[in-house]
């Protein structure tokens, strides 16, 4: 399928601009690329209420934003979204998907709780993993704080954040706390290595290129060896049933498409429920250009009518009886 015409607007933008790209840059340079970037192309979304909170963590103290998307009866508790941003472990940050998070927790009518977990290289590899697994937990303790249900959640990220919300559910269910009901996974990375057709086929010129993502991992991983761990590269565990249900969305003009479908391929085979869905005409990143992509727009959608689906499913809710009711 060829490029989708919004997409290909943005990408002649991009190299009109002649912008360096991030492995080009320094970590901070990047990061304020990044936001400058996303903020062009995002969705304006207001949101009923949300809140920063800071909670502790394994080596500092963790940024937490909590999304609702409407008042909440004092008896009542919504399902809540552990989302993990993108951005290669490097950049990214509560701001940047800001406006994602608060699309999904409106379209969901649930709670969303976006974690500020370390980036490197100031933090390596399993810092990133380590603060999701301290927010999962925090979460599970203390849901019912903000109105949220700790028997009724689900994880989810794009890219470098779909990788955390991989593991985070492989170990939730290893500790068999807390039980997750979904999770949601934007054009993850998920494999060793960068290595795969599509890894090689969309190198250059579509928004992440294969020198981008090298760096990335180099700026993560502390040494080679890492790459073989299942918290970076969860295509390498062996054993991935009994994991919640899951939606994988993947971009049909990304590095990362490949490993993507390799990943809802293991998922299914090892007896997990899951919906691929591949926007064969997008390119990676196109989730958060809500304000520039009318397809970024249907993936969000797409993403929480699964969620609310899963999450009924917990409750016990079926809409078709409440509506014929």
């Amino acid at each position: 399928m060829a490029l989708d015409p919004q997409v290909e607007i943005i990408l002649g933008l991009a190299k009109k601009a002649n912008l360096p790209e991030v492995w080009q840059l320094t970590p901070d340079q990047g990061r304020e690329q990044y936001l400058t970037r996303v903020n062009k192309l995002k969705f304006s979304e207001t949101i009923f209420h949300s809140e920063d909170r800071r909670i502790a963590g394994p080596g500092s103290d963790i940024a937490l934003r909590i999304y609702k998307p409407r008042e909440i009866k004092s008896a009542e508790k919504l399902p809540v979204l552990m989302w993990f941003h993108g951005g290669g472990f490097v950049i990214g940050s509560l701001d940047t998907h800001d406006s994602v998070c608060r699309m999904l927790a409106n379209q969901a009518d649930c709670i969303v709780v976006s974690v500020d977990y370390r980036l490197a290289p100031e933090s390596k590899f399993p810092a990133a993993v380590e603060d999701c697994q301290a927010a999962l937990k925090w979460v599970a303790l203390h849901a019912v704080e903000f109105g949220g249900d700790a028997n009724c959640m689900a994880v989810g990220g794009d890219s470098a954040g779909a990788n955390l919300a991989t593991v985070i559910a492989i170990l939730a269910r290893d500790a068999a706390h807390p039980k997750l009901a979904f999770q949601l996974l934007i054009y993850p990375c998920v494999a060793p290595e960068p290595e795969t057709p599509s890894h090689h086929k969309f190198k250059e010129g579509y928004i992440l290129s294969r020198n981008s993502i090298t760096w990335f991992y180099r700026q993560y991983l502390r040494s080679g060896k890492e790459v073989n761990d299942f918290r970076f590269a969860p295509l390498m565990l062996d054993d991935l049933s009994g994991l919640p249900a899951s939606l994988i969305i993947v971009a049909g003009y990304d590095p990362l498409r490949d490993e993507g479908i390799d990943y809802a391929k293991r998922l299914i085979e090892a007896g997990n429920r899951v919906r691929l869905s591949n926007y064969e005409s997008m390119v990676h990143g196109f989730y958060l250009m809500g304000g520039a992509v009318d397809a970024a727009k249907r993936a969000v959608t797409e993403s929480a009518e699964a969620m609310r689906e899963a999450f009924d499913s917990v409750r016990g809710i079926d809409r078709k009886l409440a509506k014929t009711a």
